[in-house]
């Protein structure tokens, strides 16, 4: 695919448009959503400024450590910041600072603001999955099935070759994902469910779209890195699932 587009004298950045997107489209439905809520508008603002500096820090943690063998041989790859960001770290850095934020900066309860954000992260993902698809980044496997893309000015896919489109597929199940958490949030009235429903659903979904992924993730034993975290995730949700009514009697 072109991941840029040029009207005139004007050049669109398709990965980095996307990824805006769906920050100013994940603000809108959270604010709208904690307006509801009766949540504090400067408290999600607080989130999503710390939830971008953390994501970004966590992004590239975690691509430094996927990458360690192949930064031994070329130390250039630290500083090279054109490409390398791993969702995963991005994830887990965003809800990790704004979690450190909101407690201990606002004094809040954090569990109200993580069950209003996260159906609004997850279709955020799914925008950002676009982006991939745009540049050519977090591509599928060869494949002889009908269904498949071939990139032609791609700086990241193989160009030229059959591929299944895990880009488009993962967009697709991120935008289900967040649809099911709002309305699934409509009908909860146990702090913490939506929020442990998120980890639960992205990670399985994170974990089987990975055996269909045709780049280099890193890998422990036969699992991909973001398999480990994905069972991991699944883990942490079905534990605060589980937890979460218990939780919610201590709060109170």
């Amino acid at each position: 695919m072109f991941n840029d587009i040029h009207v005139g004298p004007i050049t669109f950045h398709m990965y980095g448009l996307m990824i805006a997107i769906g920050f100013l489209t994940a603000l809108m439905i959270v604010l709208k959503r904690g307006k509801k809520r009766g949540l504090s508008e400067d408290t999600i603002y607080g989130i999503f400024y710390c939830a971008i500096i953390g994501g970004l820090l966590g992004c590239r943690l975690l691509f430094y450590i996927v990458e360690i063998p192949d930064i031994i041989k070329n130390p250039s790859i630290l500083w090279d910041f054109r490409n390398g960001y791993v969702v995963y770290g991005g994830i887990i850095g965003g809800i990790l600072t704004a979690m450190v934020y909101v407690t201990k900066f606002r004094k809040e309860k954090f569990g109200p603001y993580f069950d209003t954000v996260m159906p609004a992260v997850a279709i955020a993902q799914g925008f950002g999955r676009i982006g991939c698809f745009c540049a050519g980044c977090c591509y599928g496997a060869e494949t002889s099935c009908p269904i498949h893309v071939v990139f032609t000015h791609s700086d990241f896919a193989p160009n030229g070759v059959p591929l299944i489109p895990t880009q488009l597929i993962s967009s697709a199940g991120d935008f289900i994902i967040g649809f099911i958490l709002i309305k699934y949030s409509q009908k909860s009235t146990v702090t913490g469910r939506t929020s442990a429903m998120y980890l639960i659903l992205y990670g399985i979904g994170r974990f089987i779209i990975e055996f269909f992924r045709g780049d280099y993730r890193g890998n422990v034993g036969i699992f991909s890195t973001s398999q480990i975290i994905s069972m991991v995730m699944v883990a942490i949700g079905l534990v605060l699932f589980k937890m979460a009514p218990k939780l919610n009697k201590e709060e109170n």
